[in-house]
């Protein structure tokens, strides 16, 4: 197949880059078996020499015997197969092409949908309503968890066990700004961690938000107690994307409008774990609201400049546009971009715990992107170095590439977190990708 590949190619190049020499092309030949006269029945062949009278170019035909080339035959090419070759290296291309243009354009839909900077004619509602969803009668218990801007509490709130976060009166920007995440029209869903309220507590001003009671916690302290067999671990990751999914989507119905958001905080412990293994997310203080007014932007975040972005986030999770300092603070879409680069990683910290990926040999401990690289004790320069610099991402063993899933589940990765912004999935592409591992 190479070999008529090859001569097809050649046939092709010729037809276009030598119209005016393809009468009578003069083809020579080597004759390695005098006693095969086969050759000369393609007519006008003189010797090692054949002039082509009727077709565009001649074909000399070998066999390989003993690792040596061997002529058989010389014939004019019939036309039909050069037709069929020639036809199929110029289609097999165009498909390709045509279908790599389609998946470009709709991804380019996709954000062009969800990112638009924004220009959203119909009228949106950009002022925050007072809170519909005072809630009274809650009984803090033991702590939960420690995160930038609050303490998380198990409570109580009439006999059921709800999660409760406490923002002290000096992280009031960043309540409000999860507050209006939860009280977004359409914001409920199966993925997202359920909101049930708010509290003000006068004697100290402290601002609560209730929350649905996640029974496994975060997801890395699931991580770190639990290691899962395959379809467990694909549970957790189909979820976790279904849910940033939903975030990151623009939906419209009647007079409701869930505009895009982008969670710009997103790491394996602001997601929880419920009771049936599928994760849900959470913690929305650092999040932004793409909306617009009037055709406008409007970033409803108070902590949008790369000072607050890097004080704020988690680092090891920092996409490397974020780290060097090279995104633009004028478009929405690498925010969403920055989602996905830490959603890869977080898909990775799920798949190294994953016991079938590991068949035969001990599943490491849990560890944090970067750790084993890095150390525990991240620093921004090394970060910066590494990640950025030398384009360097998390560790895949070697032999998930042995294993059907695991290759799959690698170049997921690979596509999650690349270098290049706009070659990384989108949150629906990832929820597809994993439904087919």
């Amino acid at each position: 197949m190479k070999k008529w590949s090859f001569l097809a190619l050649e046939c092709l190049f010729m037809q276009i880059c030598h119209q005016s020499l393809l009468q009578k092309r003069r083809c020579a030949f080597k004759v390695t078996n005098p006693k095969n006269h086969g050759y000369s029945a393609a007519g006008n062949v003189t010797g090692s020499v054949q002039l082509c009278e009727n077709t565009d170019c001649c074909l000399a035909i070998y066999r390989m015997t003993n690792g040596q080339w061997k002529v058989d035959t010389l014939d004019e090419i019939t036309k039909a197969m050069v037709v069929v070759v020639v036809i199929l290296f110029l289609t097999v291309p165009i498909v390709i092409a045509v279908k790599w243009r389609k998946l470009c354009k709709e991804k380019k839909e996709y954000l062009q949908s969800v990112c638009k900077d924004y220009n959203i004619q119909q009228q949106c509602s950009c002022q925050i309503k007072a809170s519909e969803n005072q809630i009274t009668d809650i009984e803090l218990q033991g702590v939960l968890g420690r995160g930038h801007f609050a303490t998380v509490y198990q409570g109580k709130q009439k006999g059921s066990v709800v999660a409760v976060k406490v923002y002290a009166a000096n992280w009031k920007h960043q309540f409000i700004n999860e507050k209006g995440v939860y009280e977004l029209p359409l914001m409920k869903h199966e993925r997202i961690l359920q909101f049930l309220g708010t509290e003000w507590k006068p004697d100290d001003s402290s601002l609560l938000i209730v929350l649905q009671f996640a029974e496994h916690g975060s997801l890395h302290s699931f991580l770190c107690k639990h290691a899962s067999s395959w379809m467990l671990s694909m549970r957790l990751c189909q979820s976790l994307s279904e849910g940033l999914s939903y975030l990151h989507s623009d939906l419209r119905s009647n007079d409701m409008h869930k505009p895009p958001v982008a969670h710009r905080d997103l790491t394996s412990s602001n997601v929880l774990v419920r009771a049936d293994g599928t994760c849900v997310l959470c913690d929305f203080g650092s999040s932004t609201i793409l909306r617009s007014c009037s055709g406008h932007r409007f970033w409803r975040n108070h902590s949008t400049t790369m000072t607050g972005h890097l004080h704020f986030c988690t680092l090891n999770y920092m996409s490397p546009e974020i780290l060097e300092g090279s995104v633009n603070l004028s478009s929405s879409s690498f925010l969403l971009q920055g989602d996905i680069y830490a959603l890869g990683l977080i898909l990775w910290e799920i798949g190294m715990r994953c016991s079938d990926l590991f068949t035969g040999g001990a599943v490491p401990e849990h560890l944090l992107p970067y750790e084993l690289e890095l150390d525990a004790n991240v620093t921004l320069e090394r970060l910066i170095l590494f990640v950025s610099e030398m384009d360097k991402r998390p560790s895949i063993p070697g032999n998930w590439e042995m294993l059907p899933q695991g290759l799959g589940l690698k170049e997921l990765l690979t596509d999650c977190w690349d270098r290049d912004t706009d070659a990384r999935l989108s949150a629906p592409c990832v929820v597809d990708r994993l439904m087919s591992l």
